[in-house]
């Protein structure tokens, strides 16, 4: 009762943005006759919403977690986020209780990514050691729960695995809305502290900083990001937006700062891309999204290579002016 009144009342706190979401992409497409954001279409509304709000989370985390080796374990929440949608789709078949698949993939991920740490500091084992326990544990108690089929469990597993634009509700929407504002919170108050652990964690450690726990936060927002993210990205590519974005926005990039907006910019352009070529194509989301983020990227390598020659090519017209 207790759970049901707290995720009404965090329903009811959003609803306003959700409608004001509507009520903007109904103006935009008076204005231009769009057919992607037609109010016919009010799924697409939701999908271009929490598609806006992957574009911002998950470069936002993935820049710390690319900076600190850890790339991969986007891959291994995800796979544990999928245990979590496998729990919740197995709850309401046979207990029938009513509850979001994806608040139980929060759940379970944010467990996850608190197991990965807390092997690494038990065991002296290395991250990604700890990742792939997770990972296959996770991903082998999805598929149990969902090879039971007890209680007539009857599973439409392709969503969860590649995503689908189709199937956000407004419920999931408002789920991401508030995955949104804490992930995005927890780092605004926290940044100093983040930066500080993930370049010199050993300095940080010696200053005073509780450095156990700023990691905890720091896998836990990842946790968070893979469960938004996976409602249009799927299980499979959800781990692709925590990187690639950022893989790109460092071969153009001179500071921490400059890489995080700027990588935020290039998950944003493909998100907008990616959901219309797949929406006016009929192709998974997902996949399109992460093709053209690929696409961006080498684009982005490209543009670094040449500023870096251009530099190379100005220093050297220099040298040789002062040596005249």
């Amino acid at each position: 009762m207790t759970v049901a009144f707290a995720a009404g009342g965090v329903y009811e706190a959003f609803l306003p943005v959700l409608e004001a979401w509507y009520w903007l992409l109904t103006l935009l497409y008076r204005l231009t006759g769009l057919e992607l954001i037609s109010p016919e279409y009010t799924f697409m509304y939701r999908a271009i919403l929490v598609g806006l709000c992957v574009g911002v989370i998950a470069p936002l985390i993935g820049t710390f977690l690319v900076h600190r080796q850890l790339a991969l374990i986007g891959d291994a929440l995800a796979h544990t986020a999928f245990a979590g949608v496998a729990v919740g789709l197995f709850l309401n078949g046979v207990f029938e209780l009513g509850v979001s698949p994806y608040l139980t993939a929060v759940v379970v991920a944010v467990i996850a990514a608190l197991l990965i740490e807390l092997i690494s500091e038990a065991t002296d084992a290395y991250n990604d050691v700890s990742m792939a326990i997770v990972l296959s544990t996770g991903f082998a108690l999805g598929t149990v729960l969902i090879s039971l089929n007890a209680g007539g469990l009857a599973v439409g597993i392709n969503q969860y695995l590649f995503g689908n634009l189709s199937t956000v509700s407004a419920e999931n929407a408002v789920i991401m809305l508030g995955l949104f504002s804490v992930i995005v919170g927890t780092v605004a108050l926290t940044r100093n502290q983040l930066l500080y652990v993930t370049f010199d964690e050993t300095a940080a450690a010696v200053s005073g900083l509780p450095v156990a726990w700023y990691n905890r936060i720091m896998v836990m927002l990842t946790a968070l990001v893979v469960v938004g993210a996976m409602q249009i990205m799927g299980v499979i590519l959800v781990a692709a937006m925590l990187v690639v974005p950022v893989a790109g926005a460092t071969q153009v990039s001179r500071s921490f700062s400059e890489s995080l907006l700027v990588s935020i910019v290039l998950a944003e352009l493909a998100v907008v891309l990616g959901i219309s070529v797949s929406y006016y194509a009929g192709a998974t989301a997902g996949g399109v999204i992460v093709l053209v983020a690929v696409g961006i990227y080498v684009l982005s390598v490209v543009v670094g290579k040449l500023r870096t020659t251009a530099a190379a090519d100005e220093t050297r017209e220099l040298d040789a002016i002062s040596q005249d």
